[in-house]
């Protein structure tokens, strides 16, 4: 019923405004009289003429001075509507009220009563805001409702070039979209009839809610003939009349959810079969051929599935959505709004923040100009002390790198000596063979040397004494001398043979001194593989000890190096010695 009263008001609405003859909103008690008095007559509304008297009086009493119009319309008609009524004949009322002051005087191409069709089909498309208007999608649907059953293509493209003339951001009001219509924009090459025909079928589906109608044959009930009828689906029944001018109408089908439609075969001559079946009559119908047939059936299921689950016709539930579409729409576009005036608000509120922000920062660098100067000269000052304290952090830094770099050598170092210390270790038994044998020769060496030395010495001495004896012999007698020549020349051959035996002796001594220096070489390098190993050996078995500073007592020196061995050590090394000497002797 509240659907119901939103439409009744937007018709009523155009009557009362043709009445406000001066826009002001009021109109005089006896013309609301006459049409309080005509609404009550086209809905069917019981009223009593004597309180509708008494409700207009002309004075300051009554519901409508005390109240206004709009609650008595609302309380003594609107809600007294039970919907029979003849929405046509409602519609033509207030239709006959506003037309003639609102349409405009230009021709049209379409007659006045397509124009009341039109009109009736804008107060069913137009939104519940008022002054009415039509929304542009609205038109859009309506248009292209026109233009199919005009059998036309679509005006889509024509549309959207003429949407900004047509009104796209407000609408159009009811004669506007008459005259749209009527000017014939939208329908060109199009003849009044087709027209005509296409408003009415389009206001057949929209207001009277004629979902399917056209020319069938029906069985009769009692003589069992086939008559043919004009037939007309509505959302709950089926009218059939003698033609479609709708003035006989001959009977109705109640349709409701125990209602079932099926296909029959042909048969007596009949084709395109099928049965109607309710409660308590069955309807057998004849279509013209198998594809109205088809449709008939499907638009007759369609029907009563809809009126089992409560639904409302499908172009009232399509209007609903589309409604409730841009109410999303448009509450989208209201927060959108809302949004971005909070965000200006916003914007504003900053830009006087920041202009406070930027008068303060003004007023702080005036400020900060002499602070700049006194930091710039402690900055200056900072930075030549940060300057000599840099270059000695880096030159202490430079030292702890060299030391680092020196540890990591002398780790590097260490490690590589703890690798060699094994194999090395299997090497010293060679070295002390060695250093062994190397004593021996040199012992030769020494025994070869001194009997070397002694043989020189008794040569020496025989020289010498050969020498005295050729003084001696000079002295002689010439006579002796002779003899004393031959013998000199054979003692100086003997001589020349035992310088010879000299040169050879020295000769070997010589080649003896080399063979005991190559020995005496070997023996010192014996000596220190020898000390060599016995050190490595002892920094493995942790006899090395750390150099240290040393004592002021006098230092010990052994073929093993200064401070190798400690005095008890040294001692018990030499009486070991002294005691394998022995043994060997």
């Amino acid at each position: 019923m509240v659907g119901l009263k939103e439409e009744l008001l937007k018709t009523i609405w155009h009557a009362f405004t043709a009445l406000d003859l001066d826009r002001s909103g009021k109109v005089s008690k006896s013309q609301l009289k006459v049409l309080s008095h005509n609404l009550c007559t086209v809905l069917n509304v019981p009223h009593d003429p004597v309180a509708l008297e008494e409700h207009f009086r002309d004075d300051d009493e009554g519901p409508v001075s005390n109240q206004g119009y709009m609650p008595y319309l609302n309380k003594f008609i609107l809600e007294k509507v039970q919907g029979n009524f003849d929405k046509v004949e409602f519609n033509r009322m207030c239709w006959t009220l506003c037309f003639k002051k609102n349409l405009t005087k230009s021709p049209l191409f379409i007659s006045d009563e397509d124009a009341f069709k039109v009109w009736v089909i804008f107060n069913f498309l137009s939104e519940d805001k008022y002054p009415l208007v039509i929304v542009p999608e609205e038109i859009e649907y309506l248009l292209k409702k026109l233009t199919e059953a005009m059998g036309a293509g679509s005006h889509q493209e024509q549309f959207e070039h003429n949407k900004n003339s047509l009104g796209a951001n407000q609408g159009l009001s009811a004669w506007e979209l008459i005259e749209l219509i009527g000017s014939g924009q939208f329908s060109k090459g199009m003849d009044r009839q087709t027209i005509s025909m296409a408003v009415n079928e389009v206001f057949n589906e929209l207001i009277l809610d004629v979902l399917k109608q056209g020319y069938m044959l029906k069985k009769g009930h009692r003589r069992k003939n086939w008559t043919e009828r004009w037939f007309v689906l509505k959302p709950n029944i089926i009218s059939y009349y003698a033609s479609e001018d709708l003035k006989d109408k001959k009977g109705d089908i109640i349709l409701d959810e125990n209602c079932f439609v099926e296909s029959l075969p042909d048969k007596d001559g009949k084709k395109c079969l099928f049965l109607i079946k309710c409660l308590d009559k069955s309807f057998e119908i004849s279509a013209s051929d198998k594809k109205k047939k088809q449709e008939w059936i499907q638009a007759i299921q369609t029907t009563v599935s809809l009126l089992r689950v409560g639904s409302p016709p499908p172009h009232k539930e399509a209007r609903q959505k589309r409604k409730e579409l841009r109410q999303k729409l448009q509450a989208e576009q209201e927060e959108l709004e809302r949004q971005m005036k909070e965000l200006q608000i916003a914007n504003e509120n900053k830009q006087e923040e920041l202009e406070t922000v930027r008068k303060q920062l003004e007023e702080a660098a005036a400020r900060a100009a002499v602070e700049e100067k006194k930091r710039l000269q402690t900055q200056m000052e900072l930075q030549d002390r940060f300057s000599v304290e840099l270059a000695r952090e880096k030159m202490v830094r430079q030292q702890m790198e060299e030391q680092v770099a020196q540890k990591s050598s002398e780790l590097k170092q260490y490690l590589q000596r703890v690798c060699e210390l094994e194999e090395m270790y299997k090497q010293l038994q060679e070295a002390l063979e060695d250093e062994k044998q190397a004593r021996q020769d040199e012992e030769t060496v020494r025994k070869l040397q001194a009997r070397l030395l002694e043989e020189e010495s008794a040569k020496r001495a025989e020289l010498e004494k050969w020498h005295l004896q050729q003084q001696q012999t000079i002295l002689m007698t010439e006579a002796e001398k002779q003899e004393l020549e031959t013998q000199r020349i054979i003692k100086e051959r003997a001589l020349q043979v035992a310088m010879e035996q000299l040169e050879q002796l020295e000769l070997e001594r010589k080649q003896a001194l080399e063979q005991y220096e190559g020995v005496k070489k070997k023996l010192e390098l014996a000596a220190n593989k020898t000390k060599s190993w016995k050190d490595k050996v002892a920094h493995h078995e942790g006899l090395i000890r750390l150099i240290e500073p040393g004592s002021k007592n006098p230092h010990l020196i052994t073929n093993w190096g200064p401070a190798a061995f400690t005095e008890a050590e040294l001692e018990q090394r030499e009486k070991s010695w002294k005691g394998k000497k022995a043994t060997s002797e």
